[in-house]
């Protein structure tokens, strides 16, 4: 079930309707089923795998915090007699039970999503470069709806158990709430269990104001999907599907464009999902923070898939970095390299592996591990020259709090952003290099003579592009001001909101890429 579906709208307002009207005890309920249909109306065949996840975190989470409590009631009934050391070896030994336990939760999981997204992938590879054609695999493999988001869910909750953070849930029906929650299982957020649970458990009263915020919030994703995204996406398929055929402008017209179209299809279902859960009363994590208007490469990931990012950060970066191992591979960089840039070798070498992670994570084809290896070369580039660099802003006598000062490295960012859209859009590694290479091929004449025009999308359809992108750009600058463009509608007269409201709706409707031959399926991150 699409979120951009008429059927979509009908399931969210009978849900919400069935949710309100029922007893405030058993609304949490009402949820659960809700989030039970969507996944089986959506993906059928794949619902063994939900609940599978489900039911191996839940029990995981138990028996880790099982252990735990076992050693503390250990350690009460045994006080007296135990010394330090004998303490010690005590607590170690349900330690390694608790890691046994987790490794085996997360092996079992990850080993799921890596064999579902990526086992056709790798094999084929192995056939090719070996020329074993006996080994070749042609069979589809389903990948289940949202099994990215929903797997790194559950296992963060797992490992919050294991490093004792909060208590684990005792609850398989509200747990298995907590895992599918439907406005976020297709494309998140990634939600933590302290922040998400107890807001689905209890149960919130109608209010209007929330209601009717929830709704604006929908329409927006809409509207950033189906008539931005969607209407960017008929030129951008034409220049990466015929890369070879389009070259110069054409190919810096379709990374731009696809620049822009990810990132309205993706915070668009955003805010479809955050707008649907805030009907119900549930706030779900912030995931987009206006990452264009970022200042550096590191600022744009902490506003780029907020979710990700902090998860990758938590459970990757930090144990990587903070590690004995690299914790004496850094003391011995020390000596080696200097004080100053010794100390940041765990944190480089975390880095490449977040980041490679990352580049796996959105797919098994080495453009994508280009992407994530593009992203942290910068990154890594930022920490180990950023004495060099503000020294020369000094020596250049440049004003770094000056508005053109931030609006050079906005731009510096928005362009680096832009070249690494060719790897992860790119049908391959190869193309991404070929594009980028014959990107630089001059032809402006393209711009006069009508030549992108011949992309699917008429002059009317730029004109319209061209005065989104200009309204969506300034609703960005108000709320990159620290305004609220909800509460600004909000206080106005109410005959003026409701010429906005109505805009809004005619916008989508008459505006937006939908009807026969519309591919429903169409958010970027749907098969996550």
């Amino acid at each position: 079930m699409s979120f951009v579906s008429l059927n979509f709208v009908i399931f969210v307002a009978a849900a919400a309707g069935a949710y309100f009207l029922c007893p405030s005890k058993y609304r949490w309920c009402i949820l659960l089923a809700a989030s039970q249909i969507f996944y089986l109306l959506s993906s059928p065949h794949t619902y063994v795998f939900l609940l599978f996840t489900t039911a191996t975190t839940f029990c995981g989470g138990l028996l880790i915090e099982g252990q735990t409590d076992k050693y503390k009631i250990y350690v009460k009934e045994h006080k007296a007699e135990l010394d330090r050391k004998k303490k010690k070896e005590i607590k170690a030994g349900y330690e390694k039970k608790k890691r046994w336990i987790l490794l085996a939760v997360l092996l079992l999981n990850l080993g799921i999503l890596a064999f579902v997204k990526y086992f056709k992938i790798y094999i084929n590879m192995i056939s090719e470069a070996l020329n074993l054609d006996w080994l070749h695999f042609d069979a589809g493999i389903l990948i289940p709806l949202g099994i990215s988001f929903y797997t790194f869910q559950s296992l963060g909750y797992l490992i919050d158990i294991y490093r004792e953070q909060y208590k684990a849930d005792r609850n398989l029906a509200k747990f298995a709430l907590f895992v599918s929650w439907f406005p976020q299982i297709i494309q998140g957020p990634i939600s933590r269990y302290d922040q998400l649970a107890e807001q689905l458990y209890e149960p919130h009263s109608f209010q209007y104001e929330r209601v009717k915020f929830g709704i604006q919030l929908m329409m927006w994703g809409w509207f950033k999907k189906l008539v931005i995204a969607d209407r960017v996406a008929v030129f951008v398929n034409q220049v990466f599907d015929r890369y070879t055929e389009y070259t110069g402008f054409y190919a810096i017209l379709g990374v731009i464009g696809y620049t822009i179209q990810i990132y309205g299809d993706f915070s668009g279902g955003m805010d479809i999902a955050r707008g649907v859960s805030q009907i119900f009363g549930i706030d779900l994590t912030l995931n987009f923070k206006r990452p264009y208007f970022a200042t550096s490469i590191p600022e744009f990931w902490r506003r780029w898939h907020i979710t990700l990012g902090a998860w990758c950060r938590d459970y990757i970066f930090y144990p990587i970095s903070l590690s004995k191992f690299f914790g004496k591979l850094g003391k011995n960089s020390r000596k080696l390299l200097g004080d100053r840039i010794g100390k940041q070798v765990p944190v480089i070498f975390a880095q490449l592996i977040t980041f490679f992670v990352i580049g796996v994570w959105h797919g098994a084809e080495f453009k994508y591990i280009a992407y994530g290896l593009y992203q942290a070369v910068f990154i890594i580039g930022g920490i180990l020259f950023e004495p060099y660099i503000v020294r020369l802003t000094e020596l250049l006598r440049i004003n770094t709090k000056a508005f053109s000062w931030k609006l050079f490295q906005i731009t510096r960012t928005f362009i680096l952003i832009v070249i690494g859209r060719f790897f992860s859009r790119g049908a391959s590694f190869g193309a991404a290099v070929w594009m980028m290479r014959h990107s630089l091929d001059f032809n402006p004449g393209v711009l006069f003579n009508g030549g992108i025009f011949t992309l699917g999308l008429t002059q009317k359809d730029f004109i319209l592009l061209g005065i989104c992108l200009i309204f969506w750009i300034m609703n960005s600058t108000i709320q990159e001001c620290g305004y609220s463009v909800r509460e600004l509608i909000a206080r106005q007269n109410a005959v003026f909101r409701w010429i906005i409201y109505l805009v809004g709706i005619f916008a989508i409707v008459i505006f937006g890429i939908y009807g026969i031959g519309y591919d429903a399926k169409s958010f970027i991150y749907r098969g996550f």
